[in-house]
C-alpha cells in the first residue's frame, strides 16, 4: 500500500483548523476543485487534530487530508491507531498522518531525546496495524530524515529552503516522500512583503530544532537572530504568483515530490483566499 496521493502541490493553513469551521468547509471544497492535491492541517499543539480531519474529509471528494502534525507527546500513538482502524478504505487512501517531535521549550520537562521517542511511537503504530505508509515525519536534520525513510513513507519539513528538498533527497534516496511546507507572501513590494514574513517567522525563531536547521543550511546565528532579509528571502517566497512558483518549481527540482504552501497574509483569511485562487492558476 502506497501513501495518499498528495499531487505536486497543496495547501498548509492554520485557518482550516482554527478558523470558522463553516468556512474552513467551503474553503476546503474550493481548494480541490482548484486542483491542489492535499490539505495539511496544523496539530502540534494539542490532541484534537483528527476531528478536523474527519470533518474535512467529510467536506471533499479528492483531496488528500494529512496532518502537520500529530505532535507525538501530546497524542499518543494507540489513538492515532484507533482513529486510522476505524476509517474505511477510501478515507484512509486519502489521510497521511504528518508525525512530529515538536521542541523541547514547548514540552518542557518531559522532553527527552527526539529520534527515540519517535522510533517507539512508530513501533506502537506498527504493533496496532497502521502501516508506515500512512506517516510520515516532520524531519529537518539528517537523523530524523533517514528514520523518516526506514519507518515511514518520508519526510514533511517546515521551514525550509529548496537546498534542504535536495539534501532530505539525497538522504532518502529515490522512492520516499519529499514533501517540505513553503511560506509564501502574494506581495510584490520587499518592505511589505518582508514584513508580513518576518511576522509569521517571529515566534520560531527561539526554537531550537528550526535555529539548528537554519545554521546547518548556512545561516548565521545573527541572520536568525535579527530575522535578516538573507534569512526571511531563504525561507518565504514573495512577490507575485509567477515568482512564487519559481520556488516552488526550485523544491521540485532539487527533489521534493510535492511542496505545501501556506500563504501569509497578516490575518487576512479573505486576501488568504484570493491567494490560493491566483496562485492555483500559476502552481497547479
Amino acid at each position: 500500500m502506497g501513501h495518499a496521493e498528495l499531487g505536486r502541490v497543496g495547501i498548509w493553513a492554520m485557518e482550516l483548523r482554527f478558523g470558522d469551521p463553516g468556512v474552513a468547509v467551503e474553503v476546503a471544497a474550493e481548494l480541490e476543485e482548484l486542483g491542489y492535491g492535499a490539505l495539511w492541517i496544523p496539530g502540534g499543539i494539542d490532541d484534537a487534530v483528527l476531528g478536523d480531519v474527519d470533518r474535512l474529509l467529510s467536506a471533499t471528494r479528492r483531496i488528500a487530508l494529512c496532518t502537520g502534525i500529530i505532535n507525538v507527546w501530546k497524542q499518543p500513538a494507540e489513538g492515532v491507531a484507533a482513529w486510522w482502524n476505524g476509517q474505511p478504505a477510501d478515507r484512509q487512501a486519502r489521510a497521511l498522518l504528518g508525525l512530529g517531535v515538536s521542541h523541547g521549550p514547548l514540552i518542557g520537562e518531559t522532553w527527552s531525546k527526539p529520534l527515540a521517542v519517535m522510533r517507539d511511537y512508530l513501533d506502537r503504530l506498527d504493533a496496532a496495524g497502521v502501516p508506515p505508509s500512512a506517516s510520515c515525519i516532520a524531519a529537518l536534520g539528517p537523523k530524523m530524515i533517514e528514520l523518516a525513510g526506514q519507518r515511514t513513507a518520508g519526510a514533511h519539513p517546515y521551514l525550509v529552503t529548496p537546498e534542504h528538498s535536495a539534501i532530505a533527497r539525497g538522504i532518502l534516496g529515490p522512492g520516499k516522500l519529499v514533501a517540505p511546507e513553503q511560506g509564501v507572501v502574494l506581495e510584490s513590494d520587499p518592505a511589505k512583503a518582508r514584513e508580513l514574513a518576518r511576522g509569521a517567522l517571529d515566534h520560531y525563531r527561539f526554537l531550537p530544532n528550526y535555529r539548528n536547521n537554519w545554521l546547518r543550511l548556512g545561516f548565521t546565528q545573527q541572520e536568525v537572530d535579527d530575522l535578516d532579509d538573507r534569512l526571511i528571502d531563504g525561507l518565504f517566497a514573495w512577490g507575485s504568483a509567477a515568482q512564487i512558483a519559481e520556488r516552488v518549481k526550485a523544491h521540485h527540482d532539487a527533489g521534493a515530490d510535492h511542496v505545501c504552501l501556506q500563504v501569509v497574509s497578516g490575518g487576512d483569511f479573505e486576501r488568504t483566499r484570493q491567494a490560493y485562487r491566483e496562485l492555483a492558476a500559476a502552481v497547479v
